[in-house]
């Protein structure tokens, strides 16, 4: 199950602090910070699709991330691949390397590392 955009920014901290009380969580947010109500509904729902869980230390609760960052971003990434490219790889490289304002340094150090990938294989 996917995370919402609210959802994905909560992460995107916990992955950051690896563990986190609610107080830690509002912290790291700019102003005007969220009501602890909307973060304690964000993280019961991330529960719920399992990405978070919780040690209890008497009435509070320390959050941890389920999910590794690297194997969230590497299923959407891949998921996103297969809807809108056709499932095609070369298809997502080509529109990648086209749409963005990627400088040759960029291009060249992409390119390393295809090259790099070719020689693992």
């Amino acid at each position: 199950m996917k995370l919402s955009q609210t959802e994905e920014q909560l992460m995107q901290h916990l992955w950051r602090l690896e563990k986190a009380f609610m107080k830690d969580l509002l912290e790291v947010y700019p102003n005007p910070k969220p009501a602890t109500t909307t973060i304690a509904t964000l993280l019961k729902r991330m529960i719920d699709k399992g990405y978070v869980a919780y040690t209890l230390y008497g009435k509070s609760r320390e959050y941890y991330p389920l999910v590794k960052k690297k194997d969230y971003f590497s299923k959407h990434m891949n998921g996103l691949i297969k809807n809108f490219f056709n499932d095609s790889a070369s298809q997502f490289a080509s529109f990648f390397t086209k749409e963005t304002n990627l400088s040759k340094e960029e291009l060249e150090d992409l390119k390393k590392i295809i090259d790099s990938e070719i020689k693992k294989k």
